[in-house]
C-alpha cells in the first residue's frame, strides 16, 4: 500500500512539474511574441525579388508552417499582397528595382492574375526604377510578366518557348468501359462540355469550337500585351511561333525577345552594381516580396468605413467546403454577417471558381442579392468565373473581368455512375427490397432506368430556365438573346463584355475604386478580406511546434508532371455533393500551357 501511494505521489508531482513548466514556457513564448517587431527592415537601396515559382493566388490558406521564420517562399501569395508591395515598392526610396526570378519555373499563376501583377510591374516602370528578369527556360507563362522588364536574361542553355498555347484534355471514357464503370448523364446545352471526359474520347465538335475560340482570345491578348514591351509586331512574334516555336538564347536575343544571354553568376554582379554592393560581397542587397509585403500592410490606412472583399475562390459545393472549394453554407453565412454590419458599407465578391453545386450556388446567390438590397455589391472576375461562378455573380450592381478571364458556361449537368459490370465481371451482384418505385434512384450498383433519368432531365431542365432567368434579369437582356450565348459555352472576359455578361474591363483595383465612389466614401474608407485567416502569433506557434524544414520545392519532370494532374482531375469528383446531383460547373479541367 505504501508503494501504491509513492507512485501516486510521484505521478502526481510530475504531472504538475509537467504543467508548470509547460505553461511556463508558453507564457514566455506569448509574451515573447507579443513585444517582438517581426516586420522585416529595408535597407537603402535594395531590390524587391519576385520568385516566379510562387503562386500568385486570390487568397493564401492558412500559412505552409515550413516557411514561418524560414526564408522560404513557397507558400501562395495572396494577389492583393503582391499588388500593394508592388505599388508601395514604386514609392518607396529605399527600393531601386525589381528582380523578377525565374529559375525555378514560373509557377502556376493563371493568366487572369497575371494580368494584374503586370499592370502593377509597369506602374513601378514608370516611376523610372528598374526590372531585371533572369530565366533558364522561359515559357510564355513568365514571359507575360518578364516582357516587360528592362532588362532580359536567359541562360546560354535555357531555351524561350514561343510556340502558341494548347489546352489538352484527358479522356476516361475507354478506361471506364475496360473496367466495366457504366456513366449516364442529363444536361442542358450543346457547349456544356464537363461530362465529355466521361462519356467521349475526344473533344466534341461543340466543345473544340469553344475551346479554340477561348484560346485564340487568350492568345491575342498575349500578343497585343507581350509586343509592344519589345518593340515587336503581334505579326512577328506569331511568325516565331508557327515557325520555330523553341528559341535557343542566340535566336531570342538576335530576335529582341530577351537583352543578354549571361550565367546568374553575371546576373548577381549587375544586381551588386544597382544596389551599390561590393562585388565581393556574396550577394546583393534584396528583399523578397511576400517580406516586404509586411512593409506595405502596415501602411494601410484605418476607418470607421469598411469596404469587405469576400473571396469565392475554388470549386462550389454543398455545406462548409474546405480550403480548396467555396461552400455554399459558409460562403452566404459570411455574406450575412457582412449585410449586418453597419461599419460595412460595401462588399467586393472576388469570384474565382469553375462553379459546381446548383444548389449552393443558389444559396450564395440569395445572400448576395439581400445584401445588395443595403449596400452596393461589386463583383470582380479572376482567372475563371464561370458556370456555378458566373450564377453568383449574376446577383451584383457591376461585374468587372479582365480581358483574358475565363467566364460564361451557363449550362447544367448531372453525371451518374453505375459499377454493375465492374462487379459481376468480378462475381458481385446485387439484389434490392424496396417499398417505393424509386426507393434506390441513387444506387451506384446498376444504372438508372429510363424515368429515373427523366427525372432528372427534369430537374436540369428547370435549374436551366432558372440559370437563364436569373442573367436575363441581372444583365437586363432579353430571355431569348440570352439562350443563344448561353448552352455552356465559355467565354473570354472580352468577349463577355460584348455580349453583355461583364460591364467593365479591370482587375481588383480598379473594382475597389469603383466601389468606394459608389460608396460615396471619398478618401475615408479601409479594406478588411474575408475569409479572416490565422494571426502570426498563432503560425508562429505551430511552427515552433513543428520539427519538419522546408526545402525549395524541384521542377517536377514531365511524368510526374502529368500523374499530378491526372490525380487533380479525378480528385474533382470530390466536389460533385450537390444534393440533387445537380451541376453548373466548367469542364472538368481546362489546363492551358
Amino acid at each position: 500500500m505504501n508503494q501504491f501511494f509513492k507512485q501516486t505521489a510521484a505521478s502526481i508531482l510530475g504531472t504538475l512539474t509537467a504543467l508548470i513548466l509547460f505553461f511556463t514556457l508558453g507564457t514566455g513564448v506569448l509574451v515573447f511574441l507579443a513585444v517582438w517587431d517581426n516586420t522585416p527592415q529595408v535597407k537603402a537601396k535594395s531590390v524587391l525579388v519576385l520568385d516566379l515559382s510562387v503562386p500568385i493566388q486570390d487568397t493564401s490558406p492558412p500559412a505552409d508552417f515550413n516557411s514561418i521564420l524560414t526564408d522560404s517562399d513557397q507558400e501562395i501569395i495572396p494577389l492583393r499582397q503582391a499588388i500593394q508591395a508592388i505599388d508601395k515598392a514604386a514609392q518607396d526610396n529605399r527600393i531601386v528595382g525589381i528582380f523578377l526570378d525565374g529559375r525555378f519555373g514560373g509557377g502556376a499563376t493563371g493568366y487572369g492574375n497575371l494580368k494584374e501583377i503586370r499592370t502593377a510591374l509597369q506602374r513601378f516602370k514608370d516611376k523610372g526604377k528598374k526590372i531585371i528578369a533572369y530565366d533558364v527556360d522561359t515559357s510564355e507563362r513568365e514571359y507575360y510578366l518578364t516582357s516587360l522588364a528592362d532588362t532580359i536574361i536567359l541562360n546560354p542553355l535555357g531555351t524561350l518557348e514561343m510556340n502558341g498555347l494548347s489546352s489538352e484534355q484527358l479522356f476516361f471514357t475507354g478506361a471506364l468501359e475496360k473496367y466495366g464503370v457504366g456513366v449516364q448523364v442529363v444536361r442542358v446545352g450543346s457547349y456544356k462540355s464537363a461530362v465529355e471526359p466521361f462519356t467521349n474520347k475526344s473533344f466534341s465538335g461543340e466543345n473544340r469550337e469553344q475551346t479554340e475560340a477561348l484560346l485564340t482570345d487568350l492568345w491575342e491578348d498575349f500578343l497585343s500585351t507581350v509586343a509592344p514591351s519589345r518593340e515587336l509586331t503581334a505579326r512577328e512574334l506569331q511568325d516565331w511561333t508557327d515557325t520555330q516555336g523553341l528559341l535557343t538564347p542566340i535566336e531570342a536575343e538576335s530576335a529582341g525577345f530577351i537583352d543578354r544571354v549571361a550565367h546568374f553568376d553575371e546576373v548577381i554582379a549587375d544586381l551588386k552594381a544597382l544596389t551599390g554592393v561590393n562585388s565581393e560581397d556574396k550577394s546583393f542587397r534584396k528583399i523578397s516580396l511576400k517580406k516586404y509585403s509586411q512593409v506595405a500592410e502596415r501602411d494601410n490606412k484605418s476607418s470607421r468605413n469598411t469596404i469587405a472583399i469576400v473571396y469565392g475562390e475554388g470549386s462550389i459545393v454543398n455545406g462548409e467546403g474546405n480550403l480548396e472549394a467555396i461552400g455554399g453554407d459558409r460562403l452566404a453565412r459570411s455574406l450575412r454577417k457582412l449585410r449586418q454590419d453597419d461599419s460595412v458599407k460595401a462588399v467586393i465578391l472576388r469570384v474565382n471558381s469553375p462553379g459546381g453545386s446548383a444548389t449552393a450556388s443558389d444559396i450564395i446567390l440569395r445572400e448576395v442579392e439581400l445584401t445588395r438590397e443595403s449596400k452596393p455589391v461589386i463583383v470582380s472576375m479572376g482567372n475563371v468565373a464561370a458556370s456555378g461562378g458566373y450564377w453568383i455573380a449574376t446577383g451584383a450592381d457591376y461585374i468587372f473581368a479582365q480581358e483574358n478571364t475565363i467566364t460564361g458556361s451557363i449550362g447544367v449537368f448531372g453525371l451518374f455512375f453505375d459499377i454493375e459490370q465492374l462487379g459481376n465481371n468480378n462475381g458481385l451482384t446485387w439484389d434490392v427490397v424496396k417499398t417505393g418505385r424509386f426507393a434506390d434512384i441513387n444506387t451506384v450498383s446498376r444504372p438508372k432506368t429510363k424515368k429515373e433519368l427523366d427525372i432528372y432531365q427534369g430537374f436540369v431542365d428547370e435549374i436551366y430556365d432558372l440559370f437563364l432567368a436569373k442573367v436575363a434579369s441581372s444583365r437586363k437582356l432579353p430571355l431569348s438573346e440570352v439562350a443563344n450565348i448561353a448552352q455552356g459555352r465559355v467565354w473570354s472576359g472580352i468577349d463577355a463584355k460584348e455580349i453583355g455578361l461583364v460591364d467593365e474591363i479591370g482587375g481588383l483595383e480598379e473594382a475597389i475604386a469603383y466601389t468606394a465612389a459608389q460608396a460615396e466614401l471619398g478618401e475615408d474608407w479601409q479594406i478588411e478580406e474575408y475569409p479572416k485567416h490565422r494571426s502570426f502569433q498563432e503560425e508562429i506557434l505551430e511552427k515552433l511546434l513543428s520539427v519538419q524544414q522546408g526545402e525549395k520545392a524541384a521542377k517536377l519532370d514531365p511524368l510526374t508532371a502529368k500523374l499530378l494532374e491526372l490525380k487533380e482531375d479525378l480528385s474533382m469528383l470530390q466536389t460533385l455533393n450537390d444534393p440533387r446531383g445537380i451541376y453548373t460547373r466548367l469542364p472538368f479541367s481546362l489546363h492551358i500551357k
